[in-house]
């Protein structure tokens, strides 16, 4: 994919679940946006692929659990046949399953609400993602092949010397599962990242990443020691910082996000980011990667104004260049790099260079 837009007109979409309540109440959503149309349904693998090719739509939007053909078949043979963006509908207890889509070349989710709740709730996030996915031009939809982790020995729980901060959204599971993969197994660094992603995903998206990486991957927790070779994911629904225990000792600060507080990202990059500039000055690096909006925008200056370094990922290689793009036009980034060449600065990072 490429994150830029290659469409004009409406977005073409193909609804794929085996519920026809479903089917509607999906259709009525979509249909009340101008931008997007409704091209086809199907209620499982089969007819869906069938309509694939048939139709050609923008995006597909997905669920995962069907008769005959279940959504991960489909999946696979879509990505062979004719890539294109895929929004997967998922019920939360069902969260593995995501990562394991995501993984076969889909490119965002949205969690159906739990029980008997309306799936009016999550209306907007959807309008968004088939808005925003529909637009991209397609050329290679196709999950990722991560090689697994070479073994390393247990590594003492010290301080970095260099700590990386890392924004994503729409496109960052695949693209931070490529980057871990690829980083050298002694690289010296502590990473901490705010990938936008609802509450109770997390744990599992960074229990699925840890398999793909010699760094040790976890939801961070209050507390947790920020050392080399850790790599903390925050919480859904919960912002991440740097911060400092009495002793001194660099540690993470997990707090919900307040009740009556209107921002949209949460998980914040532009939180996590300020607190590395303040805490780390140059010994920070900050990393925008793929997705949609500008979070990371104000946090990216903070940290170079302090003197660390800051990068974002190309148009070359990100899924959505709405996050990249609105850091480098605050001219505060100093190196735009696919995200084939980002395992590499990093570990040059690491070495100070």
């Amino acid at each position: 994919m490429t994150g830029s837009p290659a469409r004009r007109g409406r977005v073409r979409v193909l609804i794929v679940d085996d519920s026809e309540a479903s089917r509607s109440a999906i259709q009525a959503m979509l249909s009340e946006r101008p931008g997007l149309r409704v091209v086809g349904h199907a209620r499982d693998g089969e007819e869906a692929l069938r309509a694939a090719l048939r139709h050609k739509p923008d995006v597909v939007v997905l669920d995962l659990q069907m008769p005959r053909m279940d959504g991960f078949t489909f999946l696979r043979l879509l990505m062979a046949q004719c890539p294109t963006p895929v929004v997967v509908l998922s019920a939360q207890s069902r969260r593995s399953d995501v990562f394991k889509a995501l993984e076969l070349g889909a490119l965002d989710f949205v969690a159906k609400p739990d029980g008997s709740a309306s799936l009016e709730e999550i209306r907007e996030a959807l309008l968004e993602k088939c808005e925003t996915l529909g637009q991209l031009e397609v050329w290679n939809a196709r999950g990722a092949v991560v090689a697994p982790p070479e073994a390393v020995p247990a590594r003492p729980v010290v301080e970095p010397e260099r700590v990386v901060v890392v924004a994503a959204s729409t496109g960052g599971p695949q693209a931070l599962q490529q980057l871990f993969s690829a980083l050298p197994a002694a690289v010296p660094l502590a990473v901490l990242v705010a990938q936008h992603m609802p509450e109770k995903f997390t744990a599992t998206f960074a229990e699925r990443l840890s398999r793909t990486t010699s760094f040790s991957v976890q939801e961070a927790q209050h507390g947790d020691v920020v050392a080399v070779g850790r790599v903390l994911i925050a919480p859904g629904g919960h912002h991440l910082q740097l911060a400092r225990d009495g002793l001194g000792v660099l540690r993470a600060a997990v707090h919900p996000q307040p009740p009556g507080e209107r921002g949209r990202y949460c998980p914040s990059a532009d939180l996590l980011f300020l607190s590395a500039a303040r805490l780390l000055g140059r010994r920070a690096c900050a990393l925008v990667l793929t997705g949609m909006g500008n979070d990371g925008q104000v946090g990216i200056r903070a940290v170079r104004a302090e003197g660390g370094l800051t990068l974002a990922e190309s148009q070359e290689s990100a899924v959505v260049y709405g996050m990249p793009l609105a850091a480098v036009e605050t001219g505060a980034v100093d190196e735009v790099l696919a995200l084939g060449a980002l395992a590499p600065r990093l570990a040059r990072f690491a070495r100070g260079e």
